[in-house]
């Protein structure tokens, strides 16, 4: 090794008994037994106990080190008694009695333990994030992220893709998140964008001649936090293929994915061929478009039954009338559950800002009844349908939610969750993927009135392009797709539109001019006109994978120096001043409104 180290701190074993050795590392713990001082020392691969007698003449340098002091220590490697053993440990049946001892930096009080890992707020987390990292948890995370980013690399290149890298600095995209903007000395008034995403670029690395082109891609967006998203910057697997269609991006992501959960993961994978799974059927089983799999209960349809005479649900039976509608979930064999588990959902319901679940049980005594509240609503008939079209029985309960379709979907997916969770019924030790496909092209946004993209401006419609539609354009669907894994989205993706006469019109659909098109996407609308392959990809979030493989909540506890929810860098105070003479040499002035 060198001067600071025989051996790192996972290595010994009884097999070096008798052994002189020198260790470095940071004082772990330390624990006095009066006339012996035992510490653990720990460096990145582990920890070995180091005992120190009271007579020795480097035993006050180790009782005055606080925690997170970096030593040296040499000694001679001795076994543990076989009550004192810790097969915990790697080291566990050695220890080092310590003949020298050196400090090769001292540590000040800490702000925040390094040994155990009970909770601290996460501002002083994050400031000290240097110590956070030493943790063992957060190191073995980090460590994880470290081997599944290589694990990725190695599949993609069995699978034939080569690896290329594209630019940072870029133009500004007029879709998607705000842009990141960086001013150009060089071009006064005007400004670079870090790229939201490689999109563009992996699209003329197709129309360049390569073939499957993959890249571990930093993205930068100003976009508000999430527990699963990062605010500012994040990684991701974008991938893209020419000359394929949405099955063959289906299959090598799904080669990828089984074989890095499984190689990382002891949880079994629900389905090695992921389930695709259409959007406006995702929306009505499930109430979103990523759906948790490991949940059994599916969202059903009720609309129909409020219309039948023998149905006395005033309240519900009127707004169907105006156009609401009518949805449940039906949970099985619940008829023993106390009055408190269906009242406590119903609270629920209400605190997440709905009027509240209705909710019977299907009860049997000389006829088929319902039990609960609304339950004397429902005529023998009408429950005898529900069990005919629902696949009810009796002991099941159903919760109900009318209203406005979106407001429905919202909180039955929300309910769908809670109940299950509140049941015991999700399959924690498994890992769920699936596609949704056959999203819309474009959607209805209330808030500017007008048509815009429902998800990527950049994708193939579906059908005969010729026959196409244009006049009904809400019908439109593409080829866009998610896959999700256990309610969380991994990635978006598409067959890209590689026509320029079919972009420029479905742009227009969306309000851009031929003009606008033109001086947005010059670059690409350029090289389509110069033969261009059909295409198409995938950019699976390289932090959210790992943030189901550690089984975290929160993707800053896979990130190495991630962001507060304010998009601030406490530990190196981060966004910062810059001086007037940087703002002058870039010509730029700051008008900052007061508050």
């Amino acid at each position: 090794m060198n001067k600071y180290r025989t051996h790192n701190c996972s290595e010994l074993s009884e097999k070096e008994i008798g052994q002189n050795v020198y260790l470095s590392g940071w004082l772990h713990r330390k624990r006095d037994h009066g006339n012996l001082l035992f510490i653990d020392l720990r460096d990145h691969y582990g920890i070995t106990q180091c005992v120190i007698e009271n007579n020795n003449d480097f035993f006050p340098i180790i009782e005055k080190s606080k925690p997170e002091t970096v030593l040296k220590i040499s000694g001679k490697v001795v076994k543990r008694s076989s009550e004192t053993e810790n097969l915990d440990l790697k080291t566990g049946k050695i220890e080092i009695s310590i003949e020298r001892a050196e400090v090769l930096s001292n540590a000040k009080e800490l702000p925040l333990p390094v040994f155990g890992e009970q909770d601290y707020p996460e501002e002083i987390r994050l400031k000290y994030r240097f110590l956070d990292l030493r943790r063992e948890e957060m190191h073995k995370n980090i460590i994880l992220r470290s081997k599944v980013i290589s694990f990725i690399r190695s599949e993609m290149l069995k699978l034939g893709f080569l690896e290329y890298q594209t630019p940072i600095l870029t133009s500004s995209s007029p879709e998607g998140a705000r842009d990141f903007l960086v001013p150009s000395r060089l071009n006064p008034g005007k400004f670079y964008a870090l790229p939201q995403a490689p999109q563009q670029f992996k699209q003329l690395i197709m129309v360049s001649g390569f073939d499957k082109y993959f890249q571990i891609a930093p993205c930068f967006r100003d976009e508000d936090a999430r527990a699963d998203r990062s605010p500012g910057e994040f990684y991701q697997l974008d991938l893209e293929m020419s000359f394929v269609e949405q099955e063959d991006v289906f299959n090598v992501v799904e080669k990828l994915m089984v074989n890095l959960f499984k190689n990382f993961s002891s949880k079994k994978i629900q389905k090695e061929k992921f389930p695709r799974i259409p959007y406006n059927e995702a929306m009505k089983k499930y109430g979103t478009d990523k759906p948790d799999l490991r949940n059994p209960l599916i969202i059903q349809e009720f609309t129909d039954l409020f219309k039948r005479e023998d149905v006395k649900f005033d309240i519900f039976k009127k707004l169907v009338k105006t156009g609401s509608i009518v949805r449940g979930i039906i949970t099985k064999n619940t008829k023993d559950k106390p009055r408190s588990f269906f009242d406590n959902i119903d609270k629920w319901a209400k605190d997440q800002g709905a009027s509240g679940l209705a909710y019977f049980t299907l009860d049997q005594d000389k006829e088929i009844k319902g039990k609960g509240p609304v339950g004397k609503f429902f005529s023998e008939e009408s429950l005898k349908e529900i069990i005919k079209n629902n696949n009810a029985e009796i002991g099941d309960s159903i919760f109900l939610s009318c209203g406005k379709e979106n407001e429905v979907e919202k909180i039955l997916s929300l309910a769908r969750n809670k109940i299950a969770s509140d049941l015991g019924i999700i399959k924690h030790d498994q890992f769920a993927f699936c596609w949704i496909i056959d999203y819309p092209m474009y959607e209805f946004d209330e808030a500017s009135k007008r048509i815009v993209f429902s998800h990527n401006p950049f994708s193939m419609p579906q059908g005969d392009v010729k026959k196409i539609n244009f006049k009904k354009p809400l019908d439109i669907k593409a080829y866009q797709y998610d896959i999700v894994c256990n309610g969380v989205e991994l990635s978006s993706g598409a067959i890209r539109n590689h026509i320029p006469e079919l972009m420029y019109k479905l742009f227009s659909i969306a309000g851009y001019t031929e003009k606008e098109v033109n001086e947005k996407f010059s670059g690409m609308i350029n090289a389509f006109s110069y033969g261009a392959p059909p295409h198409g990809g995938i950019a699976p979030g390289i932090d959210r994978i790992v943030m189901l493989l550690a089984e975290k909540e929160n993707i800053r506890e896979v990130t190495l120096f991630p962001m507060n929810q304010n998009a601030q860098d406490l530990m190196m105070r981060a966004p910062s001043e810059v001086n007037e003479n940087q703002l002058k040499e870039l010509n730029i002035k700051k008008n900052i409104k007061k508050n």
